[in-house]
């Protein structure tokens, strides 16, 4: 086996899932300047749902991939409806407060979705059935299955859709719009609350579709799933450059690469100090990194203060 292709194709998977859920942060961010801590337990509300629909229908009810559907169109409901009611009750009221107060704020929104979910669907790790075909393709002497194909195959459909939604469409012109100046934009006919409600609920989508991939690439669910995710996913449009779309791509990518490829190359060089138990902390230095050397990210665009 070609292990640094297979460390590749890894990563690549691993790094869709964090583009999806910094995308979220990103376009938050861009608009009211809030890092919105709580979108990881979005992406596990995604995928508990997901779960629970699944189990409530069964299995074998229905053929795998309409059933996965089925569930991942709930979960995207619920978590758009939910991540707008967070926009409305924990943070439309402490727009205009100190920016310290949004985000301590969201960081209870987090710690509090973690904790109500835990009591709705109990501690403990739950399998998630296999929906998708279990076929095996060898590449160049790496092997990827059929479901990491499919999520690298909808990432790329959905991040090229998100562009041209932003880019293309009348939305995408009034988010712009309220990013650049929400003042102006109201004086222009745009109403800044839908906007940013559109928003929270495009980031949720995104969130949830990315806790079905987590899902099912890992065959399991809890209610402490997405913290991690969640904050790799914000280190990686830290990386790219928070409030630049492209960037937050770039670096979900280039995070899950790093993560992957420092696992099975550094590990081994460090006599296995490193090894794969510990990738997680190969994020953690990048997000130092990127702080102390390039606070802008990657792609370079600085976020101005609002006057």
């Amino acid at each position: 086996m070609d292990i640094f292709l297979q460390q590749i194709i890894n990563g690549l998977v691993l790094g869709s899932i964090y583009a999806l859920v910094a995308l979220g942060y990103t376009m938050v961010y861009g608009i009211i300047n809030l890092i919105n801590f709580a979108h990881g337990e979005v992406l596990m509300v995604g995928a508990m749902v997901s779960w629970t629909v699944i189990t409530l229908i069964g299995p074998g009810a229905l053929p795998g991939g309409l059933l996965l559907l089925i569930a991942l169109a709930v979960a995207m409901g619920v978590c758009m409806v939910l991540n707008v009611a967070i926009e409305r009750l924990a943070y439309r009221p402490l727009r205009d407060a100190p920016r310290l107060a949004p985000l301590i704020t969201a960081m209870g929104v987090s710690l509090l979705l973690q904790t109500l979910a835990m009591i709705l669907w109990k501690p403990g790790y739950k399998p998630y059935p296999t929906l998708l075909p279990s076929q095996v393709f060898h590449v160049g002497g790496a092997v990827i299955t059929f479901t990491q194909i499919a999520i690298l195959g909808v990432t790329a459909l959905t991040l090229a859709g998100l562009m041209l939604l932003i880019h293309r469409s009348r939305l995408g012109r009034a988010m712009r719009a309220t990013a650049e100046n929400p003042r102006v934009a109201a004086l222009m006919g745009v109403r800044p609350d839908t906007v940013i409600a559109a928003t929270f609920a495009i980031g949720a989508a995104l969130a949830a579709l990315a806790g079905v991939m987590v899902a099912s690439n890992y065959g399991s669910v809890q209610h402490a799933m997405g913290f991690l995710p969640g904050l790799k996913a914000f280190t990686a449009a830290v990386f790219g450059g928070i409030g630049n779309l492209p960037g937050a791509m770039v670096g979900g990518l280039l995070l899950g690469l790093i993560e992957s490829l420092g696992a099975g190359y550094i590990g081994p060089l460090t006599g296995g100090v490193l090894g794969s138990h510990y990738q997680d902390i190969f994020a953690f230095i990048v997000l130092i990194l990127v702080l102390t050397l390039r606070p802008q990210g990657l792609l370079g665009e600085r976020v101005a203060d609002r006057a």
